[in-house]
């Protein structure tokens, strides 16, 4: 892999490559899983503790070869009936299924076979070990690539590294087995020409899907991996009642959860614990990570983590919905608009330009344009109040901690500072002053005074001759003055 952590700690749709091994097992329904650590041992084993406490590990101090590394997974599972089954699979073999492994416990049950070997046909077997089968079509051995001769590597059916063992047999040859290879190590696969050779009945369970044999050893068939697991996921969720417009192009992770009548637009990543209510719509150009999407939402060309989207709610497009943010039931998030820690009610608006931090916004409240949460200090970080059917200006500054009422507005380019009551209109005003002919004093040949000096002669122009302007009466019942009235 060249890279500096563990090839199994690779991740694909979610999980890294161990964790869909383990997934893979769990319809067994086996009560102990071992993991065998060598290499990255500490990152392995701290994955698993966070992720897989229930899993035992076991080390392997030295890479003596897989039938070593199964010696010390059985060193683990101490105390094991003698009439017990162990199944025994790679790490980095992401796609197998669990019914695939449930199959293969099942036909070596069938079987009464000392040990049952997962295989598959593939047309280019290269770097796989090959399935050896006598006149009868049993299996008389497993050849590792390196120790094949050419009629050997000619063979198409391969290991795919997956085995179920009778314990007590398999403990019986693994204590025989030599380094008499290309390798110089234990081969698990010669357990099964030793169980041959004392005349126990070997089983083979042939997969469907040869792409679930297939093992990660470098980052191109990790990408290939990956692939195959994208078509399988987009398959899943369309045959579910999903509309993924574009599979090619969308990427979900093995814990999403799609509704029935949602629909996925292009460019699409949906990770972690996702998941999409019925009748919502997320995409095109949209990141979601552990996002719930009510029903009928949209999201647009927008990023995602650790968010609520409520039903009939609109975000997007160009949002950013950091961690804690919840938007509820018809309420919408809009171009440009970024928030964390907040909690913004039914049918609240923060329609574009603005950033909503560590605040609560009650029902039905409007967050005007180029409004800015102020909540830092440099020190802390401080929680803005916003109640119910509250207006606030275009490029307000809410300086927290600070509470606007119910029902209160305030003015565009506001600062506020102090609490606004409930019903309140906050203003921070200084009167406009005007300064005539400032432009053709300062910027004499510029456009902008070429364009006043045009506007000004055509006043001159347009001007009516002084004595002939008609004076507008006041309506009925109002004073000169009042708002909406001439002379206001």
């Amino acid at each position: 892999m060249r890279s500096g952590t563990p090839k199994v700690l690779h991740r694909l749709a979610g999980l890294t490559l161990l964790e869909h091994v383990l997934r893979a097992t769990e319809p067994v329904g086996a009560p102990r899983a071992v993991v065998v650590v060598g290499h990255g041992r500490e990152q392995v084993a701290a994955m698993l503790a966070e992720r897989a406490p229930h899993v035992i590990t076991a080390v392997q101090e030295h890479q003596g070869g897989t039938g070593h590394a199964v010696r010390a997974a059985l060193a683990a599972l101490d105390g094991l009936p003698p009439d017990a089954s162990v199944v025994v699979l790679p790490g980095d073999t992401p796609l197998l299924t669990g019914e695939t492994i449930a199959g293969l416990v099942e036909r070596h049950q069938a079987l009464g076979a000392a040990a049952t070997v997962l295989s598959a046909f593939v047309a280019d077997p290269t770097g796989y070990g090959r399935i050896v089968r006598g006149d009868g079509g049993q299996v008389r051995a497993i050849v590792e690539q390196r120790d094949a001769d050419p009629a050997t590597a000619a063979i198409r059916e391969i290991n795919a590294g997956v085995y179920v063992f009778d314990v007590e047999l398999l403990q019986s040859a693994l204590k025989r087995l030599t380094t008499d290879n290309a390798q110089g190590e234990e081969y698990l696969t010669d357990v099964v020409g030793l169980l041959v050779a004392d005349g126990e009945p070997i089983g083979a369970h042939v997969v469907a899907d040869a792409d679930e044999a297939g093992g990660v050893n470098d980052r191109v068939q990790l990408s290939e991996a990956g692939r195959t697991l994208r078509e399988r996921i987009t398959r899943a969720a369309m045959l579910g009642g999903a509309t993924i417009v574009d599979p090619v192009t969308t990427w979900i992770d093995v814990d999403v959860t799609l509704e029935p009548d949602t629909t996925v637009w292009p460019n699409t990543h949906l990770r972690g614990a996702t998941t999409i209510a019925t009748g919502a719509e997320v995409g095109p150009d949209c990141t979601l990570i552990d996002t719930v999407v009510g029903a009928g939402a949209r999201v647009v060309s927008s990023v995602t983590e650790r968010a609520e989207v409520g039903a009939g709610a609109v975000v997007g497009p160009f949002a950013h919905l950091r961690a804690g943010t919840r938007l509820g039931r018809s309420g919408k998030i809009g171009a440009f608009v970024e928030t964390k820690a907040a909690d913004i009610g039914d049918e609240s608006k923060v329609p574009h330009l603005a950033y909503v931090g560590d605040a609560v916004v009650g029902e039905r409240s409007n967050i005007g344009c180029t409004t800015v949460f102020v909540n830092y200090d440099g020190v802390a970080k401080h929680r803005t109040v916003i109640g119910s059917d509250v207006r606030i200006g275009s490029d307000t500054m809410l300086v927290a901690p600070v509470t606007v009422g119910d029902g209160a507005y305030t003015g565009a380019g506001a600062v506020i500072r102090e609490d606004v009551p409930p019903g309140a209109l906050a203003i921070r005003e200084g009167r406009q002053r005007n300064v005539p002919g400032w432009v053709l004093r300062r910027r004499p040949d510029s456009p902008a005074a070429r364009a006043a000096l045009r506007a000004r002669q055509h006043e001159a122009e347009t001007a009516e001759p002084a004595g002939h302007k008609q004076a507008t009466p006041e309506p009925a019942g109002q004073e000169p003055g009042q708002p909406g009235q001439s002379g206001t």
